[in-house]
């Protein structure tokens, strides 16, 4: 039976940051999440930071933290927020390529000391509610530790609505995790749900890119990280579109496609349509 000072259920944001700092510390921590394919790997928005959460993406960097490093490597646009106004309310905000996020996410954690990555679903948690001591994965093995850090994110009995069909998932294409917060409610603990929204994925190939207003990145990139001096990857615009009275009833925002290699990820737009409606 393995045992580790750490265990940290979830490979995403938070799973990561919690795994990096508590090896930081000289803890002996475990990073379980269901693939080594959602090590870092990003929610359907491709952005890190904007107003407000951008502050918070440089504190974390300035505790050490992983975030702000893998944005400035994978980042393809970089544009400061309100920048007319006062440094207190600006935000730096990058678009990034999945990929190359969640490669520079996995080369890290894999640098880190003191951390072992796992690949499993964990579907219960051994003690009692006052005093974990462990969990158990899917193939009934255990793994003890005396602090277990839960980051399942959209993952925890998830659902997933399109349109008026809903069904189980983590994201698209993934399983949720049930047994585990059928657990959690035996704690007694008290739970609630989230909701977020993305809009359909776009073929680049049939965009009249030549047709948009071109918003390209700032010429002098704000990074997130200190040790960061120029980003990583290529630079790209994105292309602003605009609703009409058509389909100004559907939409009510200012979209604007991100172009994710060839599959733009498109602002502003709602995902509550059905299928045939997108």
């Amino acid at each position: 039976m393995k045992h580790f000072d750490v265990i940290v259920v979830g490979g995403g944001h938070a799973g990561c940051e919690a795994a990096a700092a508590a090896a930081r510390m000289g803890a002996q921590t475990a990073l379980i999440t269901l693939s080594a394919y959602d090590l870092g790997a990003m929610s359907c928005n491709p952005a890190i930071g904007g107003l407000g959460k951008g502050h918070l993406v440089r504190e974390v960097d300035a505790l050490d933290g992983i975030m702000g490093r893998a944005a400035d490597q994978a980042g393809i646009q970089f544009r400061l927020l309100n920048r007319r106004k006062g440094p207190a309310v600006q935000g730096p905000r990058a678009q990034a390529d999945r990929k190359l996020y969640r490669a520079a996410i996995e080369a890290q954690l894999k640098e880190t000391k003191n951390l072992t990555l796992m690949n499993g679903e964990v579907v219960d948690l051994l003690g009692a509610p006052s005093k974990i001591s462990g969990v158990v994965l899917a193939d009934a093995s255990e793994i003890r530790s005396n602090s277990v850090i839960l980051t399942t994110g959209t993952f925890l009995r998830g659902i997933i609505h399109i349109g008026d069909v809903s069904r189980p998932g983590g994201r698209m294409g993934d399983k949720p995790s049930v047994k585990l917060a059928q657990r959690i409610d035996e704690f007694g603990l008290s739970l609630g749900r989230l909701k977020t929204g993305t809009p359909p994925r776009l073929d680049g190939t049939t965009i009249d890119w030549q047709g948009l207003e071109a918003q390209p990145g700032d010429d002098v990139p704000t990074l997130f990280s200190f040790l960061s001096k120029e980003p990583a990857a290529r630079q790209i615009a994105c292309g602003i579109t605009h609703t009409n009275e058509k389909n100004s009833c559907d939409y009510s925002e200012e979209p604007r496609p991100f172009c994710d290699v060839w599959r733009p990820y498109r602002w502003g737009r709602s995902a509550l349509l059905p299928v045939d409606r997108r």
